[in-house]
């Protein structure tokens, strides 16, 4: 985020208290140490320190208008630990004024905005705007310059910025009385496709997709509830032999609730990457050129005994045709007191990925299966909260990613204290062991607050 972004956050936060009479400052200070000792490089101190700031700030001028914002900020008090070698980052998460309506639920937001719809979750500098209609209809419309995300590598994507100049969506929806609600969306993002370009660029980062959602919830102990997504946009042809299905993404989840105290949840996710990866909301991020599909299925159930014991057992296959298949399943225990001041649970998970394909150039197929085991437990008393966190994973002694390791493990210790309504302190204190850092130790320390300020006659 550049300076100026800076300046203009900190002035705004600062002067809020004089526009509205209702404003509400949160943040969280956060001040981090970690020593790492990865095996072939130099050991390394870091010290992050970051602070989280945000505002709202209602009733400006108007009842009906507000404000909203949220940044952070970052320095490296001894080692970077960005990959270019700074020392010092931010970003604002989000920044805009809302008006809403007196009727219809209506509202519209300028600035910048996260929004969510069936396509998917996107960070747009602009405007946007909704309302409800009449026989249970909804619409909605965005429009401005989506936020672009830099990657490590500014050649990798030289035309990103260039490709999206501008995004634009909308969605309707449609709300059916004790039964749920479906929903169709629009998006675009960009309007100079790859193939268009003066110099035609091989990575396309232009998006046109068509999304459908649906939530059915008839009666309390039933739901479904997913989306579908559609690849829209004319894309360079892919590599002969792979299937260009239009359809990026499947993803559904039902949930059945048996006599208050079992519930059973089911999900299927299919996802057609060529198509996938073109229409993401972050592309410099991902591969555009990846290829082949995904499809996973899980179920999981959970039983509310009698004894204050709930019990999870879980499932999940998972199919991919670059690396094949895999299968996880486990359960875990979980015990809370009749006040819930102690929470306890333990549980364990086993993952079979016997034969991935493809790993590294000297193998055509290994074993990554692996085992897991995690046990936890958090005691609140009074003002005071601590917890306790422990972690292992038990690889195959030829897993090419542990760097001869057979076990990784991490153990985390935490304190808490409610100083006040409006201040929490607390701290963390980690030890563990990866492949990419052998011996590693955290130490965080966290303060969190929450402010109002009211003009005279305020609340």
């Amino acid at each position: 985020m550049k300076r100026r972004t800076y300046v203009a956050l900190l002035a705004t936060l600062m002067s809020a208290t004089a526009w509205g009479q209702e404003v509400s400052l949160y943040g969280t200070t956060m001040a981090q140490m970690w020593k790492s000792e990865t095996p072939g490089f130099d050991k390394s101190t870091f010290t992050p320190a970051t602070q989280y700031l945000g505002i709202d700030a209602t009733k400006l001028g108007r009842d009906n208008l507000s404000l909203h914002l949220f940044g952070w900020g970052r320095t490296d008090l001894s080692d970077s630990t960005n990959f270019d070698g700074t020392k010092s980052g931010g970003y604002l998460n989000y920044g805009y004024l809302r008006y809403r309506f007196d009727q219809a639920n209506a509202e519209i937001k300028a600035g910048r905005f996260s929004v969510h719809q069936s396509t998917g979750f996107e960070q747009v500098d602009g405007i946007s705007a909704r309302t409800d209609l009449r026989g249970g209809f909804t619409v909605s419309a965005f429009a401005g310059k989506p936020v672009l995300f830099k990657t490590v590598d500014p050649t990798a994507q030289k035309d990103y910025e260039f490709q999206r100049d501008f995004i634009v969506g909308t969605r309707i929806g449609l709300r059916l009385p004790k039964f749920g609600e479906i929903g169709i969306s629009y998006l675009q993002d960009g309007t100079k496709a790859a193939k268009d370009l003066t110099i035609p660029s091989p990575v396309d980062y232009t998006r046109k997709q068509l999304g459908a959602d649906i939530l059915i919830a008839p009666v309390a102990m039933f739901d479904l509830r997913g989306r579908t997504v559609f690849d829209m946009a004319s894309h360079v042809d892919a590599a002969p032999g792979v299937d260009r299905s239009r359809i990026a993404e499947h993803d559904y989840t039902a949930t059945f609730k048996l006599g208050g105290q079992v519930t059973l949840s089911g999900n299927f996710a299919e996802r057609n990457f060529f198509a996938y990866y073109a229409g993401t909301n972050l592309p410099s991020l991902f591969r555009q050129d990846e290829k082949g599909k995904f499809q996973g299925h899980g179920v999981s159930i959970t039983w509310n005994t009698p004894w204050a014991i709930q019990a999870v057992a879980d499932y999940r296959h998972m199919s991919r045709e670059t690396y094949g298949d895999v299968n996880r399943v486990g359960g875990e225990l979980r015990w809370a007191s009749s006040e819930k001041k102690i929470l306890l649970g333990a549980g364990g998970h086993y993952t079979n990925a016997a034969k991935t394909l493809l790993v590294d150039a000297t193998a055509p197929a290994r074993s990554l299966s692996n085992a897991e085991a995690r046990a936890w437990g958090m005691v609140t008393q009074g003002k005071f909260t601590a917890s306790l966190d422990a972690i292992v994973q038990r690889f195959k002694a030829n897993n090419p990613y542990m760097a001869g390791l057979k076990t990784a493990h991490e153990v985390i210790a935490s304190l808490g204290y409610q100083a006040t309504s409006s201040l929490k302190v607390s701290g963390d204190l980690s030890h563990g062991s990866t492949p990419a850092a052998k011996n590693e130790t955290r130490g965080l320390l966290r303060a969190e607050y929450r402010f109002g300020f009211a003009k005279k006659g305020g609340r």
